[in-house]
């Protein structure tokens, strides 16, 4: 009996386990799985698409990339025609790189990279259209400082800054230092952004605070947006480092002939006034109006001057081009030119032994050094506004008189911040 009994009590204590095993069979747990997140890339959903990147060729065009990828000639008529509100398929370079966006090897999309951080995007299916967009982007601060040993390009790539960056700082400076005549023991401090899309850099950014030392002086620059304009510069003392003249028309190798009274000529060998500069530089070196004016004279000097222009400023300035190898696209007498605007190339036209810009200032109709001009600033800051200037500009003046990082990063002294592009 005790056996049986035994026997019994076994088999209830068993019970328990085997109806949990009875649910869970019947009532089966349920497992929910992640559902991945859509992924984006230029504003379309790319989980089903792959992407074929490619380089534009020169001499190629849009309708011959699609066309081998099987796109017809109409489909990209009526893209042409969809992208002139926002990227005209005209203004696509060569060199620049692109993706073609497929699904089961038809092609959905075109897209085409502007900039670094910037593209245009052409539907090829179904509703055609066209537009452009921006990659997110992080823009930083960093700084760097160094002495010119031998140039400040090799100065600021040995210092492990970006190689435009000097590029930058020579713009910066273009109305009050001639960077062909720095020289070594010169030295320099500045704070500018780098922008980054998905953790890579893609762009130097703005400057925002500089100071080039030449000759033992100290010439700041500080980025600031005032009235609501786009970013200038201006010293420590609220003056623009914008004048009315360029410091000079061109990049030049270095100045051949400066201005004289009594020069020989290097050709005719006959002792005449030199009334200008000449700049040595190779063959098509692009050439810039140093001001804002009006064209005059675009003319041949059968004098030896060669291919010329003539540009009146104001009632006061006049400036002269010549030697031109050719002439700008567009330019002619009567053109309104701004400053810093392409009007032609340097060549050796006319009687000349190389080729060289001749370049020549006239103040009320007389020649003056261009080498010794007075060149006034223009839109300084007003009185009322310097207290504002002062404190924005504080945290960089430090750091370009101690060599630290500012506290802050991102945005340039300023009312309000603005693209670095």
């Amino acid at each position: 009996m005790r056996k049986g009994w035994g026997l019994i009590l076994a088999a209830m204590a068993f019970l328990p386990s085997c109806r949990q095993a009875q649910t869970a069979q019947s009532e089966p747990e349920t497992v929910t799985q992640a559902v991945p997140e859509p992924v984006y890339r230029w504003g379309l959903c790319i989980d089903s698409l792959d992407i074929m990147d490619g380089v534009i060729q020169k001499n190629e065009l849009l309708s011959h990339i699609l066309g081998r990828q099987g796109v017809s000639a109409q489909t990209v008529h009526y893209v042409s025609q969809a992208a002139e509100e926002s990227w005209s398929v005209r203004r696509i370079q060569a060199g620049r790189p692109y993706h073609i966006l497929l699904r089961d090897s038809v092609p959905q999309y075109f897209v085409y990279d502007i900039n670094a951080v910037s593209y245009a995007v052409y539907s090829l299916q179904d509703s055609i259209f066209a537009y452009t967009g921006t990659i997110p982007t992080d823009t930083v601060t960093d700084f760097v400082c160094g002495t010119v040993q031998s140039s400040l390009w090799n100065a600021m790539i040995e210092k492990g800054a970006p190689a435009d960056l000097a590029a930058g700082l020579a713009d910066l400076y273009s109305w009050t230092i001639d960077f062909f005549g720095i020289q070594r023991g010169d030295s320099f401090v500045v704070a500018y952004q780098e922008v980054y899309a998905d953790s890579v850099r893609v762009a130097t950014g703005n400057i925002l605070a500089s100071d080039f030392i030449t000759s033992g002086k100290d010439h700041y620059a500080f980025r600031y947006v005032y009235h609501n304009e786009r970013g200038e510069y201006f010293d420590e003392n609220g003056t623009s480092l914008r004048r009315a003249f360029l410091k000079a028309p061109l990049s030049y190798t270095r100045i051949s002939s400066k201005f004289s009274n009594a020069r020989v000529h290097p050709v005719t060998k006959v002792v005449r006034a030199h009334h200008g500069v000449d700049y040595a530089a190779p063959a098509g070196t692009p050439v810039y109006s140093v001001g804002d004016g009006v064209v005059i004279t675009k003319a041949w000097d059968s004098k030896g001057g060669g291919n010329y222009l003539k540009i009146k400023h104001n009632s006061t300035y006049t400036t002269e081009y010549m030697h031109l190898k050719g002439f700008a696209k567009g330019i002619a007498t009567g053109k309104h030119v701004s400053q810093g605007e392409l009007i032609g190339y340097v060549g050796a036209t006319g009687v000349a032994t190389g080729p060289h810009l001749d370049y020549r200032v006239f103040k009320n109709g007389t020649a003056i050094n261009p080498l010794n001009m007075d060149l006034p600033a223009v839109d300084p800051i007003a009185e009322a506004d310097m207290p504002a200037y002062l404190e924005a500009i504080a945290p960089y003046m430090q750091m370009l008189l101690s060599g630290d990082s500012p506290s802050h990063s991102g945005d340039s002294p300023s009312h309000s911040g603005d693209s670095p592009y």
